[in-house]
């Protein structure tokens, strides 16, 4: 589930950062994102709430950015990653799994790696019929074998923030939808902030995996 958590959220947080292919889709919807990326990029650090909706259940959690770093917190896990080296704790174990993630590891739990994702292909078109108030950009993967086969983001006109996303993943004939809320701009954390603290967790195992 934590996966699932970071892998939307990279989508709806970066919003692509400028990385879309240009392989298709209306120039519109890439234009709309393209500024969404911007306002993204000069935010600093960010920290968002969001709930979801899948397949598997509803669930609610936080994340925090800066740069490469962050911190994802969800119901019963918490993820650091400095940009290095990642730090998950369960509480329902209390323990710590350590691991320094390869590239590809990285796909699933960094959210800048997930810019790679538009480079494998989508048509991109823009929801002229949308609500008033939002950007709505669909988004079609070009490949069969592509894990995200539709993505929906739905973004503020006078902010420029995501606020809303409905992925459907392959296979899957229901979608999961994130909504994105009391999101947060300007903040400012020290790089221990991206790490875990074992004073905090005087009685959690660390299990190292590097």
């Amino acid at each position: 589930m934590m996966r699932l958590y970071t892998y939307i959220l990279s989508v709806v947080l970066m919003a692509v950062a400028g990385a879309v292919s240009a392989q298709s889709g209306e120039s519109g919807a890439r234009e709309v994102l393209d500024r969404t990326a911007d306002a993204f990029c000069r935010a600093g650090g960010i920290q968002a709430s969001f709930h979801v909706r899948s397949p598997e259940g509803y669930s609610e959690g936080t994340i925090s950015l800066k740069g490469e770093k962050f911190v994802l917190r969800t119901e019963g896990m918490t993820t650091w990653f400095d940009g290095r080296t990642q730090w998950t704790y369960l509480s329902s174990s209390d323990e710590v799994n350590i691991v320094e993630p390869t590239p590809e590891e990285l796909q699933g739990i960094n959210p800048y790696a997930w810019l790679s994702l538009y480079d494998q292909g989508f048509l991109l078109k823009q929801n002229r019929n949308a609500d008033a108030g939002v950007y709505e950009i669909e988004m079609v993967a070009t490949s069969p074998e592509a894990q995200i086969e539709r993505l929906v983001i739905s973004i503020d006109k006078d902010s420029m923030r995501p606020v809303r996303v409905s992925l459907t993943l392959a296979g899957n004939t229901e979608a999961t939808v994130i909504n994105v809320y009391d999101y947060h701009t300007g903040r400012s954390w020290p790089d221990s902030f991206f790490t875990f603290d074992r004073k905090a967790y005087p009685t959690a195992e660390i299990i190292d995996l590097r």
